[in-house]
């Protein structure tokens, strides 16, 4: 297999970044594999260089304002209408998508084990397991919350999801994600976004993968604003890359899979879909790593929202009220003074879908391991186990630095509704809420 690159354009267009990659978020990029793809002064001349076709791919309406306008022009050997056919419907396995209603509604605080990853062959698309749903995909709101487990690479495999922007958040193993658009290398550590109608494959360079993946329905991800913090801190746009174009010009057959309308639908080709030799725009995948999140805290006394732990968000038509927030836990420092220093208890109009990466939680000492997840449903009460509100309470608040930890949540103004098979899952913890079991009554009103 051919994947071609130009040199002297990465190096180019990646000074002093990682090569391969452009540095920026949201930034409206240019990269060509083969010089002079790229046509100059317009989008699409009467003829385009080496015999190229160019299509563009909208990720918004043509009229949404500038700011919010996602296009990207691609300059590829064949237009997509060739990586087409007649699809039909196929098996998507434990992927489900909402509104899903096979499952009873449950009402309590769930927590699961990691899931462990099988012996068998399983690609990507064969090893999504929804856990959660919320919303309804034909509106275009909310989002679905899986695990991905991969033990096979892709071959003479595609895919491309027309329900959703994808956000990988890998947990164990490496993955390479081929793209339209460039090669994206990833480790646990650092998520991966493929935008809604971009084709990859997945393919797993040095043993299984197994991660955390978020659909989301709604409008992209962005940046949220950051209001009196100011222009630095959280996640800065220097830190997100974007590749720059690879292509493959392969004549041999390939099977391209399509999500639409909640349902997976397979085509064959004769060729490689990875044939973009050339592009510009702001409609890209990307990947980000969680490292470099520069965190923002109390430096005096109380507890701030985790909203300051923010890392992209997906707005609703509600300012203020996300479709999604992907919101992380770092390393940071803990100064507080005369302070409870892990999260408080609290309810939430949002629901909490919660997961670990490495590291321990620190309101969440016991039972809640890396690759685990937990889901906190809206109005559902929730905070630190006893032990943790213990060692909260009464130990000295020195400055505390808590180290080789990273947990996230993808928080939602939805309903989280849990599938079948998170319902029945053997990983499911029984007697998750007996954590709170031990918070007994302290309350004595002659003593202050």
């Amino acid at each position: 297999m051919n994947i071609n690159t130009s040199p002297d354009l990465i190096s180019r267009s990646t000074v002093g970044i990682t090569p391969g990659y452009m540095s920026g978020f949201g930034n409206s990029f240019e990269t060509e594999a083969l010089p002079g793809a790229l046509p100059k002064g317009r989008n699409s001349p009467q003829r385009c260089a080496y015999g190229l076709y160019a299509e563009q791919l909208s990720g918004s309406p043509f009229t949404a304002p500038r700011g919010s306008n996602e296009r990207s022009w691609l300059y590829r050997i064949r237009p997509s209408v060739k990586h087409s056919g007649r699809f039909a419907k196929v098996e998507a396995g434990l992927w489900r998508t909402a509104p899903c209603h096979e499952q009873e509604i449950v009402v309590e605080q769930l927590r699961w084990d990691p899931t462990p990853i099988p012996q068998a062959e399983m690609t990507l698309l064969q090893g999504v397991q929804t856990m959660t749903t919320a919303g309804d995909v034909n509106t275009q709101a909310g989002m679905a919350a899986h695990v991905y487990l991969i033990t096979k690479s892709m071959v003479d495999q595609h895919f491309y999801n027309a329900d959703a922007e994808m956000m990988f958040v890998p947990q164990q193993g490496n993955v390479r994600f081929v793209t339209e658009f460039g090669r994206i290398d990833a480790e646990p550590g650092e998520i991966v976004v493929v935008p809604r109608g971009v084709k990859f494959r997945a393919e797993i360079p040095a043993g299984p993968a197994r991660g955390y993946l978020c659909e989301n329905y709604g409008g992209a991800f962005t940046l949220p604003e950051r209001g009196p913090i100011g222009a630095n801190c959280l996640a800065n746009s220097r830190d997100f890359l974007t590749p720059v174009a690879a292509y493959e010009d392969q004549d041999t057959p390939t099977e391209l899979f399509l999500k639409w309308g909640g349902s997976l639908f397979a085509t064959r080709l004769l060729h490689s879909p990875i044939d973009v030799v050339a592009w510009h725009g702001n409609y890209a995948p990307y990947k980000y790593d969680l490292r470099t999140f520069a965190p923002v805290g109390a430096i005096g006394f109380d507890h701030p929202d985790p909203s300051i732990f923010t890392v992209l968000t997906a707005p609703s038509e509600t300012p203020g009220t996300a479709n999604i927030d992907f919101v992380i836990f770092p390393e940071r420092w803990m100064v507080a003074e005369n302070t409870f220093r892990p999260p408080w208890y609290h309810m939430n109009i949002m629901s909490e879908f919660m997961g670990l990466i490495y590291g321990v939680y620190d309101a969440k000492p016991k039972g809640f391991v890396p690759g685990g997840m937990s889901l906190h449903n809206l109005m559902l009460p929730h905070g630190p186990d006893r032990d943790a509100f213990d060692h909260a309470s009464n130990s000295e608040l020195k400055p505390v630095k808590l180290t080789g930890t990273m947990a996230f949540m993808f928080e939602t103004r939805y309903p989280q509704r849990i599938t079948a098979h998170a319902a029945t899952s053997p990983t499911l913890q029984d007697d998750y809420a007996d954590c709170w079991k031990g918070l007994e009554k302290r309350f004595d009103p002659k003593r202050p």
